[in-house]
Formats: C-alpha cells, sequence, structure tokens
C-alpha cells in the first residue's frame, strides 16, 4: 500500500482560499490515479477530485469550478487548491491512492472510494460564514 500524509487544512471564511497537500511514499511505480474525499459531519465519506497519473481529472459537481487538483511527480505530492471556499465544504478531507499495480486504461479517474485502497489519516477544513 501506498503511505499517504495529509497537510494544509485548517480554518478559514467563506469565500477565502486554503491548499491540501498529500506526500505519497512506498512505492517504486506510481499509482495509475489518486483522488481526494471529503467527509461532512453526518455525512458518508465522497469524492470531491482526482487526478490520473498519465493526465486527467474528475471533479464532483459540488467543487467544479472551485477545486483543483494536481500532482507533483518530483515531490510526490497531491495537491488540491480551494478557492471560494463555503461552509459547506467544513469536513475532513482524506487522500487516497489506487491500488499499485493495477494497469487502469479509463480516460477519467473514478470518485466512487471503493476504487482506492491506500488512504491517509485526514486534514480538518473548517469554513466559517
Amino acid at each position: 500500500q501506498v503511505h499517504l500524509v495529509e497537510s494544509g487544512g485548517g480554518s478559514v471564511q467563506a469565500g477565502g482560499s486554503l491548499r491540501l497537500s498529500c506526500a505519497a511514499s512506498g512505492y517504486t511505480d506510481r499509482p495509475d490515479y489518486m483522488g481526494w474525499f471529503r467527509q461532512a459531519p453526518g455525512k458518508e465519506r465522497e469524492g470531491i477530485a482526482a487526478i490520473l497519473q498519465r493526465g486527467g481529472t474528475t471533479y464532483a459537481d459540488s467543487v467544479k469550478g472551485r477545486f483543483t487538483i494536481s500532482i507533483d511527480n518530483a515531490k510526490n505530492t497531491l495537491y488540491l487548491q480551494m478557492n471560494s471556499l463555503k461552509p459547506e465544504d467544513t469536513g475532513m478531507y482524506y487522500c487516497a491512492a489506487s491500488r499499485l499495480g493495477l494497469l487502469y486504461v479509463g480516460s477519467r479517474p473514478p470518485l466512487p472510494q471503493h476504487n482506492y485502497n491506500s488512504w491517509g489519516q485526514g486534514t480538518q477544513v473548517t469554513v466559517s460564514s
């Protein structure tokens, strides 16, 4: 499994921005895709953004146009730039990676969490109105 450590969470007012980072380690060949997930209080964890190592992204409708996922392979780090934050963006944010050696052939990475098998510990994001 891939070892993942998130950072960059915090408290921000509505309309503000945050950038989350996820440092990845523990692999020779990179996972085919990685993603960001969010769990709001009292709700199930949901996929919000994902990226293929070879290019291609997927976004949940709730964050499209406000959040940008990117990956720096030189630093083995996944990012999530979050702009125009809203109170409903509050939650614990997790990064995740696909199973190593998957050989994924899709043109877009999946968002459902059952497609991921390595998870970070999460970082809290709180957006106040």
